[in-house]
């Protein structure tokens, strides 16, 4: 997760809810109000987390550096998600992976390619590099097409053995995630080797901070990530009753945003500056993490904490991954981009979004 000098300075103003959602937890507040607060203390904690990351990853060299980033890119996101586990909130963790997947992939691409859209009128990209990404976001919506249809099948079998098949994908996911890594980082990195400007160093922040600061601040942002998540999680419920709205639509939507939203803001300010390669990078690249990454670890993590999970994802959840992983298909095949091109992702978006709003 890469994180901007610019809107880590505007997002750490959101660090006073750190102290705020902890009073409110002391003091037994609506959940309402502790879900709120604990969310908005995760923005800027996961913006630092990723800035820490970066600079951890600039000292420690492209080989170390990379897969540091690849392991570290979605952290808060997995710890949102081991919480939410461990309370029994299958649902929620479900629903936070579907989220992130076509939230990266349709808010997060769609806002970059508008912004840099109306400031370029067409923003060039590696296609070859796209490509790979949109194959491995098929990929994704492939382990989700697998089970669901497996679940239809096997209904009524006294033995459907689905938590055996999803524990078995998650491995193939997670060995496909570990070989992308050796494509990305060795084999063809160039793909991945924008040219070197001042202006991306600048606003990527490189270099800034010495690898002792920066492993400080990692450890202190996760840590507090941990807690907030705690918080957030243990509001959830309560929250979602309150609010007129489901756990579903709470994953899928809000609990997604919160852990991307650093990200969401440095790739929409790449694609400003015409570095759309990295955009496309960050957004893309982010679902594959959440998808072939994120999602097996907390499947491998279920079972050994007792409460296994499966990949046997809604109907509807299945879909929206497919029609967003088809949305973003269709944007990258041409290794070119103008501003429709991102409305067209938004409105994708906004429909699932409200569609996931009225499901029951």
């Amino acid at each position: 997760m890469r994180v901007g000098k610019f809107e880590v300075d505007h997002m750490a103003l959101l660090l006073v809810f750190v102290p705020v959602s902890i009073v409110l937890e002391w003091v037994h507040a609506d959940p309402v109000w502790i879900f709120a607060a604990s969310a908005l203390a995760i923005v800027p904690l996961a913006g630092q987390m990723g800035k820490a990351t970066e600079y951890l990853a600039e000292h420690l060299g492209s080989g170390l550096g990379g897969l540091l980033n690849a392991s570290f890119g979605n952290a808060a996101e997995l710890i949102i998600g081991f919480f939410a586990l461990r309370a029994g909130l299958i649902d929620v963790v479900k629903a936070s992976i579907t989220g992130s997947i076509i939230g990266n992939i349709l808010l997060v691409l769609g806002a970059s390619v508008v912004v840099g859209g109306l400031k370029h009128e067409t923003q060039y990209f590696n296609r070859t590099a796209a490509g790979l990404g949109v194959t491995l976001a098929a990929l994704s919506a492939i382990a989700l097409v697998v089970p669901a249809i497996f679940h239809l099948v096997v209904q009524g079998h006294p033995e459907p053995h689905e938590r055996e098949l999803s524990l078995e994908i998650a491995l193939v996911l997670f060995v496909t995630y570990i070989l992308s890594l050796v494509f990305t980082l060795r084999t063809h990195r160039h793909l991945y080797v924008g040219e070197s400007s001042e202006e991306t160093d600048e606003a990527l922040g490189v270099g800034a901070w010495s690898m002792r600061k920066s492993l400080l601040i990692l450890l202190v942002a996760t840590a507090l990530v941990a807690w907030m998540s705690e918080l957030l999680v243990g509001a959830v419920e309560h929250a979602a009753h309150d609010l007129g709205m489901t756990n579903v639509f709470i994953g899928v939507i809000l609990v997604a945003i919160v852990g991307n939203a650093a990200e969401h803001s440095t790739a929409v300010m790449m694609a400003a500056k015409n570095h759309m390669d990295l955009a496309m990078n960050i957004a893309i690249g982010s679902s594959i993490q959440i998808a072939l990454f994120v999602a097996p670890l907390l499947v491998f993590a279920g079972h050994v904490m007792g409460q296994p999970m499966d990949l046997v994802f809604s109907t509807f959840e299945v879909v929206a991954v497919a029609i967003a992983v088809a949305a973003v298909v269709l944007i990258a095949m041409d290794g070119e981009s103008n501003w429709m091109e991102g409305v067209n992702l938004l409105a994708v978006y906004v429909i699932l979004a409200i569609a996931f709003y009225f499901l029951p």
